[in-house]
């Protein structure tokens, strides 16, 4: 096999910069439209047909030979014999990771809070677990138990109920270590359902499968595409775009590693990201020759050589605070500062989904074990969201409560802007609770 990199080279000093920027950027995740009319109707023979839906479609697109949903059920017994057939190695990897990610998400959690005004008025905020989450786990051969620990145990920490994980089983392909991880992380109910199917019985709730209240876990186009349609109907976690890394490098860190930080994101993938930005021009170099020595060694390099020449760059900055101004401008899933001090730079970072500080710390182990989640906004939305935890399984309830004083004195506020309003009702609903002698004041 024959493989060889062609990544592009950009220099932030050139005039056209901004624009050749974000045409790398650039990336659509709209589904079309046959995908789209294709997706509508799984969800409309979903809710119409329940469970005999999730049969047949799983009999069509997965090749099971399912004959009825008891053949799609995972017992919780199911779940404990996963453990059993793993490794000692792999399931000591597994606890650790999980009791690693469950201390990091425990520190999220919010409590309910109060105070008292002077007249004896209370306000507040409620805070309050969802009672069921659905989370979509990609079965097969791309599965991914590091992704049930990041999605259940917040879920799970937050106080949640019930939590619900849907998985296919292509052509009956159980992934022994994706049960496991399940097991550790305290999921309640395995359906072995996948696709747009799945996220239809999530949202809507079938004669089986409990309705949720909001959907998380990564997808293909059909379950992203599902996910888009149910929202509303149930929260969901994000439509994510392909994985990407962004590595700021002063030009000090070892080239091999920097090169395999790029590769871990670009094999996810072909349409993955791998962006390297240094204000050493001679360092850029020799990343790209290691990324030339390396590929040829990697067991996915059709992929990695695909992601890297078509969405990869090596960008060169006048000076490490250019360099933090194209990260906030690029606003990427993953950060790398792979520099001297990164805590002196890390306040002159604005939008990043997870921040990875110093030469020794690898994107990988947040992806594993380091305990911080993994799932992150991608393709520039961490300038606005943030990444997976507690807070998304907990819902917020303010609390009001007025002294008889209290709903005396806010009433005449209300009046004066409810009658603004021209709401009458509301300025007298309002009104009847102003004390006789407060009335003319």
């Amino acid at each position: 096999m024959t493989v060889s990199t062609a990544i592009a080279r950009l220099n932030a000093a050139d005039p056209d910069f901004a624009r050749h920027l974000d045409h790398l950027l650039s990336w659509e995740s709209v589904s079309d439209d046959a995908v789209n009319q294709r997706v509508l109707d799984i969800i409309k023979a979903v809710r119409e047909r329940g469970d005999a839906a999730l049969v047949e479609f799983t009999q069509r697109f997965d090749g099971v030979d399912a004959k009825t949903i008891d053949d799609l059920i995972l017992g919780r017994e199911r779940l404990e014999l996963a453990l059993t057939r793993i490794t000692p190695v792999q399931r000591e990897a597994l606890e650790k990771a999980a009791n690693r990610v469950r201390m990091y998400h425990e520190r999220q959690k919010q409590d309910s809070w109060q105070y008292t005004e002077a007249d004896g008025t209370v306000l507040g905020q409620k805070v309050t677990p969802l009672d069921r989450a659905g989370l979509y786990v990609p079965g097969g051969k791309a599965s991914y138990p590091s992704s049930v620990l990041m999605n259940a145990i917040p879920a799970k920490v937050a106080g949640v109920t019930e939590v619900v994980m849907v998985v296919p089983t292509p052509r009956g392909e159980v992934n022994e270590l994706v049960l496991a991880a399940a097991c550790i992380a305290g999921v309640d109910r395995v359906f072995t359902v996948g696709g747009a199917q799945a996220v239809a019985a999530l949202a809507y709730g079938t004669e089986s499968v409990p309705q949720v209240d909001k959907i998380v876990g990564p997808g293909n186009i059909y379950v992203a595409t599902a996910k888009r349609h149910v929202f509303g109907q149930v929260g969901i976690d994000m439509i994510a775009g392909p994985s990407e890394i962004l590595v700021v490098c002063d030009g000090q860190t070892d080239p091999d590693w920097i090169a395999m930080d790029l590769f871990s994101q670009a094999e996810h993938d072909e349409d993955a990201q791998a962006i390297l930005v240094s204000p050493d021009a001679a360092f850029l170099d020799r990343v790209a020759a290691s990324i030339d020595k390396l590929l040829p060694t990697m067991e996915r390099a059709e992929i990695i050589e695909k992601s890297i020449n078509g969405r990869g760059a090596l960008i060169q900055v006048r000076d490490m605070q250019q360099a933090m101004d194209v990260a906030n401008r690029i606003a990427p899933e993953h950060l790398e500062l792979s520099v001297a001090d990164p805590q002196a730079w890390l306040p002159q970072i604005r939008h990043a989904g997870a921040i990875f500080m110093g030469r020794h710390t690898s994107e990988a182990l947040g992806d594993y074990c380091a305990g911080p989640n993994h799932v992150l906004p991608t393709s520039g939305t961490a300038r606005f969201s943030s990444p997976l935890g507690v807070y998304d399984f907990q819902k917020r309830s303010s609390i009001i409560y007025c002294s008889e004083q209290g709903a005396s004195e806010l009433g005449h506020t209300a009046s004066v802007l409810a009658r603004g309003e021209s709401l009458t009702a509301h300025a007298r609903s309002a009104e009847y609770r102003i004390l006789t002698q407060d009335k003319g004041n």
